[in-house]
């Protein structure tokens, strides 16, 4: 007889609840759970594809171990063996540095990705440690490090309560949302209209997004910055700034005003392509309504100025007095998360502590640049990194010049792969460690409940039961750990996790600002429930967080402040009276709605004033560079990608569900440009840039504006050696070959990958 079960759904950042129907072993249906506390239903066909992409064949069920130069199937104790005698020894010969860490995209969509990379780098040592963030959203966690002294302080649009969003370079129709966890996007934006608030969406496509827009503003791509910082200029000039009592906690707003004088609409408007009354009259709605917030994402980020754009995002939100406000852009506060610190300046943000070997690239958050990765490895001399260990990443797809990185990659001493698939990447290894289905795994979103729209928390153990020959993604992690240290065969995966624990309850008892200050940490982590040492690490950082019972301590002031009982016997965040453990939590099989976001500053505030510094140093040197751009003659053919519901980046193209149809890899060009260029809808044209040249199928239509063209990202699934055969049937081309890595924003080292200059030429 089928039954059904719950799991979190792990293929896009809105989290949503499902509902699995299993036979057996296998998952043959998912749907929306309806009871979901945060979901409530929605679903989308990402989640409705769950049970094809867990049974995709083309799965690896076993390690591969490279012998003889051949990838073949081994055990995991032959894998571990081999990860064992090379990456330590290496480490010996050449140091710390030879080794190079890279995180992909879905590394934060597993609680193992969450909890189990801190330790390998610890136990490494490297500080070559290379992420999806720099080609994403690095810009606007610098952003947020330099305004409130915290890179993970970043504040979230409160969907179910403006009045007025100004979303710009984001497509959360499509995307599900980043940056910003909400389950139904599509639906919270029609609800906003239909409480009488205002949606507009500036970006050069018409999406699905803009189409439900009361306006749509298409200005020319890479101009965001100058876009935003013409508003905030009008704002100022007109006397529309009004922070109300942010400014009690706000520095440097005089030298704001002198900072953006220059960048009036008129000054602006030939370089946005956009008139100067339609920004005068935004800037103007913006300030007029009730509640706003501003949101900016992927399109805003990956350009030139992404920093720089990303600041002005929350400089307009603190100028509308709409920051840290209900209905406007607030601060989650998530359970798993720490608990709230007395308010008072801290440590700021530093950049530029360590910098590359190759191009002496500052490091960000930890962080190089990955546009570096490939002269990293190439580049000889003392640091050059010789071992990589590639974490849910498939950099060869989503970096720029993916053909130098394939390159690179191929004349590795050592790599480690831990990845279900063979893909573009993980095909250069020595070893493969590949996770289980994510049916048969637990869940919690680490990550993302830091950017939810609503605090809550929900915990889903494993669907099915692990298979014999399989190891739990949070075991294969916690024997990597051991296998680099040098302690492969000499301690349990668990010890790993009972370390970390015992690490975390010796600084807690030693804070006196915890109210566990003095305890005995052995003891309290005898007082850890849970099956498995990552739920006894979930039900500590759910005890320690915000509205944890803290072993039956009673919370720091500051704390309580967060989570004190209303009338309802909830906390005023919504908080269980009695607080949070996992116990509870999974008592809770739908989620536990811990309430709307609410005001947090001073407490989130980190910098060294202890004020939020509104015009920080490294901004305000970037200032005179955007100044310069609007003497720029702009290109006559730009750039952007473009996402699909049905895909998220490159690891959703092997479920024969959620490709064909309209998500196809096309080269998507305006009427006017294709009559100017020779093109022909089917056609097919040669697109040049930096990096390269492709070859590429032409899609004519005015969704996209003239001057612009658009490619998706995440395709080029035809390399020797993968083994992903659905999407090797349409493989479609890499964009990113069209860059060679040199286009970055400075302040975040994030690349370019939207509104670069290209040429097109028509093919017979």
């Amino acid at each position: 007889m089928p039954r059904t079960a719950l799991r979190i759904c792990p293929l896009c950042e809105a989290t949503c609840g499902l509902t699995l129907t299993i036979e057996g072993t296998t998952v043959t249906g998912a749907r929306g759970d309806r009871d979901d506390v945060f979901s409530r239903g929605f679903i989308c066909p990402k989640g409705a594809s769950f049970g094809a992409l867990d049974a995709d064949p083309d799965r690896l069920r076993t390690p591969l171990v490279r012998r003889d130069g051949v990838l073949r199937e081994a055990t995991w104790e032959e894998a571990y063996d081999a990860i064992a005698a090379a990456v330590p020894a290496l480490v010996r010969e050449h140091g710390a540095q030879a080794v190079g860490v890279v995180l992909g995209n879905p590394n934060v969509h597993t609680m193992a990705g969450a909890l189990y990379p801190p330790l390998l780098l610890k136990a490494l040592g490297t500080r070559n440690l290379f992420t999806a963030s720099t080609l994403d959203q690095m810009p606007k966690h610098v952003s947020s490090g330099l305004l409130f002294g915290d890179p993970f302080a970043i504040p979230v649009p409160d969907l179910e309560r403006t009045d007025f969003l100004l979303l710009l370079g984001a497509n959360p129709v499509e995307s599900n949302g980043s940056l910003c966890t909400a389950p139904d996007f599509p639906g919270l934006l029609k609800a906003l209209r239909a409480r009488g608030g205002k949606l507009v969406v500036v970006d050069p496509r018409r999406t699905r997004t803009a189409r439900l827009a009361d306006r749509h503003l298409a200005p020319r791509p890479g101009s965001d910055a100058l876009l935003l910082a013409a508003l905030a200029h009008t704002l100022l000039a007109e006397g529309l700034a009004v922070p109300g009592p942010l400014a009690e906690h706000t520095e440097g707003l005089g030298e704001l005003c002198t900072a953006l004088a220059s960048f009036t609409p008129e000054a602006v408007a030939p370089a946005c392509d956009l008139p100067a009354t339609e920004i005068r009259a935004l800037a103007r709605e913006l300030a007029a309504a009730p509640t706003a917030a501003v949101y900016g994402r992927i399109g805003s980020c990956t350009v030139e100025y992404g920093t720089v754009a990303s600041w002005l995002v929350d400089v307009l939100n603190i100028l509308t007095g709409n920051l840290d406000r209900p209905g406007g852009a607030l601060f989650p506060l998530p359970a798993a998360g720490p608990r709230p610190r007395p308010a008072g300046p801290g440590k700021g943000f530093a950049m530029g502590r360590w910098h590359s070997r190759v191009s002496g690239h500052p490091e960000v958050k930890s962080e190089l640049p990955t546009a570096a990765l490939a002269e990293e490895i190439e580049t000889p001399g003392e640091g050059r990194i010789r071992a990589l260990i590639a974490i849910a990443a498939n950099p060869v797809l989503s970096a720029p010049d993916g053909r130098r990185l394939d390159g690179a990659l191929a004349g590795l001493d050592f790599m480690v792969s831990v990845d279900p698939y063979l893909n573009e990447t993980s095909r250069h290894a020595h070893v493969v460690l590949p996770p289980p289905p994510p049916s048969q795994s637990a869940h919690h979103d680490f990550a993302f409940n830091g950017f939810a729209i609503r605090n809550q928390v929900r915990y889903t153990r494993p669907a099915v039961p692990l298979e014999a020959d399989r190891l739990d993604e949070c075991e294969i992690h916690a024997r990597l750990v051991l296998a680099v240290s040098g302690m492969h065969g000499a301690a349990a995966p668990s010890a790993v996790d009972e370390t970390a624990i015992q690490a975390t309850l010796r600084k807690e008892t030693a804070d006196p600002h915890s109210p566990l200050h003095g305890e005995d940490p052995a003891r309290l982590a005898g007082l850890l429930t849970g099956e498995t040492g990552p739920e006894r690490r979930l039900d500590l950082m759910l005890r320690l967080g915000p509205y944890g019972d803290r072993f039956g301590s009673e919370p720091h002031a500051e704390a309580a402040a967060e989570v004190r009982p209303g009338a309802s016997g909830r906390g005023t965040d919504g908080a269980p009276e009695g607080g949070l453990g996992l116990e509870r939590v999974l008592a809770h099989p739908h989620g536990i709605d811990l309430g709307p976001m609410r005001p947090r500053l001073p407490s989130v505030l980190r910098t060294r004033s202890g004020r939020i510094e509104l015009l920080p140093d490294p901004i305000a040197a970037e200032l005179p560079r955007l100044r310069a751009a609007l003497a720029e003659r702009p290109a006559a053919l730009v750039l952007v990608g473009r996402r699909h519901l049905r895909s998220n980046n490159s690891w959703l193209h092997n479920v024969p569900a959620l490709v064909g149809g309209s998500n196809r890899c096309t080269l998507q060009v305006h009427p006017h440009d294709a009559d100017r260029l020779g093109l022909t809808d089917g056609g097919r044209a040669r697109i040049t840039a930096d990096g390269g040249a492709l070859d590429v199928p032409v899609e004519i239509t005015d969704s996209v504006r003239s001057g612009v063209v658009s490619l998706p990202h995440g395709w080029g699934h035809d390399r020797a050696g993968s083994r992903l055969s659905v999407a090797a049937a349409d493989p479609g081309v890499n964009v990113n070959q069209l860059l060679d890595g040199t286009r970055l924003d400075p302040l975040s080292g994030t690349a370019v990958l939207n509104g670069f200059p290209v040429e097109l030429t028509p093919l017979p």
